[in-house]
């Protein structure tokens, strides 16, 4: 057996603000789904569609579903993302139509409590960091920045007019009385005076130019998009510590999914998850924050900043899975090193693609189909971090050309469900095949697990544990003949080259889950 170069660094800091967090029934692998995609398609179906899904998700071993976020969009069919009032989920009208692209309020209220009646948590995409579609221009003085480095102003100060007055005249006060203007804001990317594109940082009282508690790229990263909210305004931070806590009471979900953390004030950040889990008296509020930074070690840094409180996407481990797809001759063995999984596992939430990674997305780095099988059984299977599957990966795509459910990604589910407890035996000691046993647990079957990418040996032979000797194995997609481990508790498991092997019991109890 060959254990991984960082392996004690797993026992180490896996009590990270996963364990602290209410994302599953006790006893039961956490597993969050992504419910949506670039290309969900618009007409307010969503919610119906999670309302029908819920007895599918939980047979799946799903127990935490992220959702888009449900504010009122810029546009008509937007996906929330270019948010124009959270304080709106699909009740008052806009452009003619009251829902938002995923559904009316309704709806959504109605979905989330169908799931919570299954035991699956609902986790809000707040989008926190700016704001669009103003209901009216205002003019003020603004200065240009270098776009390359925020911290240059290469312009004087002058008169620009944007479109920065929210005033919410369908919605009315109700609920929220704070009408936004310039004076809310620290920056915007149009001046309609001179009709010009550029980052602008407004200026004069009470602006205090861009927060100094985001990320350095570009000098500093505050700005990101639309029009930046100001979070060191008194009415905003106000205003939005207290949607936080009412959008929970209001729909009953269990926690966030925060957007773009590296463009907003940390020291906000941490004051609204804070304020969310005292106003909720629940100290286990799950938070998952967008972090897109390629170093574990600058991950790491928001991690102590948040002291444990929040778990945040590998996103050093997904670029390993983007590399390993377009490389035949990739070293699976170096698979973890450099990831958050290899570091603070306890705060990592792992995935293979999302939204911003699709082909035209924001991020594009999508994961070729042929590895994804491999990706999947990895993160699902190894007993750290909390998986994320992308709905894609699950449904399928609707695009041009459209993408197929990744398949094989519903069995690997159910091994998680049912197959992926007790100990870890790690075999990462072939550049092309790597293999892991879980040993199981009282109540659970054991597992053992083959990864082949590159040309590596076809077979490997693993020690799945004394209580498993003399026993036959078979494997859950059906490939391979029957496996006998000997009375050392030791087997010969196998894989295609390019595909996995996962191999159970073949008198598990959970076997009838799989055929």
């Amino acid at each position: 057996m060959w254990w991984l170069p960082s392996f004690s660094t797993y026992f180490r800091n896996n009590d990270g603000s996963l364990s602290r967090m209410d994302i599953g029934p006790n006893g039961q692998n956490p597993t969050l789904v992504q419910f949506f995609s670039w290309h969900s398609p618009p007409g307010g179906r969503l919610y119906r569609d999670l309302m029908e899904e819920v007895p599918r998700l939980s047979f799946l071993g799903i127990t935490c579903v992220w959702l888009p976020p449900p504010n009122k969009a810029m546009h008509r069919e937007g996906h929330g993302y270019d948010a124009y009032d959270l304080w709106d989920l699909g009740e008052f009208d806009r452009n003619g139509l009251s829902r938002t692209r995923w559904g009316s309020k309704k709806e959504l209220v109605g979905a989330i409590s169908h799931a919570n009646a299954s035991g699956i948590r609902i986790l809000i995409d707040a989008v926190l960091n700016h704001k669009m579609g103003a209901d009216r221009s205002e003019r003020f003085v603004a200065v240009e920045c270098d776009p390359n480095d925020r911290r240059r102003e290469i312009s004087k100060p002058r008169l620009v007019e944007g479109w920065t007055a929210f005033d919410f005249p369908s919605r009315n006060g109700t609920y929220s009385s704070l009408r936004w203007t310039w004076r809310h804001f620290s920056g915007l990317d149009y001046d309609a005076l001179s009709q010009k594109s550029a980052v602008f940082k407004i200026c004069g009282h009470p602006h205090k130019g861009w927060s100094k508690n985001v990320d350095s790229e570009n000098g500093n990263y505050d700005y990101l998009m639309g029009l930046d909210i100001d979070h060191s305004n008194t009415e905003v931070r106000q205003d939005l510590l207290r949607w936080g806590c009412w959008v929970l009471e209001e729909t009953g979900a269990a926690g966030f999914r925060l957007d773009a953390c590296k463009h907003i004030d940390r020291v906000f950040l941490r004051d609204f998850l804070r304020r969310a889990r005292d106003e909720s008296r629940n100290r286990g509020l799950p938070a998952i924050g967008e972090l897109w930074l390629y170093s574990p070690l600058d991950i790491e840094r928001y991690i102590r900043f948040f002291e444990n409180n929040i778990a945040f996407f590998d996103v050093p481990l997904h670029y390993k899975f983007h590399r390993a797809s377009k490389d035949d001759g990739f070293d699976l063995r170096g698979l973890i090193s450099g990831t958050l999984l290899s570091q603070r596992p306890g705060d990592a939430v792992t995935f293979v693609d999302n939204h911003d990674t699709q082909t035209g997305g924001s991020l594009e780095s999508w994961v070729s189909l042929d590895f994804k099988i491999l990706a999947y059984t990895f993160i699902l299977l190894w007993p750290f971090g909390l998986p994320c599957v992308f709905h894609g990966d699950l449904y399928g795509i609707d695009s041009s050309p459209p993408l197929a459910p990744v398949v094989g990604l519903e069995k690997l589910l159910l091994a998680r469900r049912y197959l992926a407890y007790g100990p870890l035996n790690a075999y990462f000691d072939n550049p092309g095949t790597v293999g892991f046993v879980r040993q199981g647990a009282r109540g659970h079957d054991a597992c053992a697990v083959i990864l082949r990418w590159a040309a590596g040996p076809n077979t490997k032979s693993m020690n799945v544990g004394a209580h498993n000797a003399n026993s036959t194995w078979v494997e859950i997609f059906g490939h391979g003949s029957p496996v006998t481990v000997n009375s050392q508790g030791i087997g010969s498991f196998g894989s295609a080259r390019r595909s996995v092997g996962v191999w159970m019991r073949s008198d598990a109890a959970c076997r009838p889950n799989f055929l």
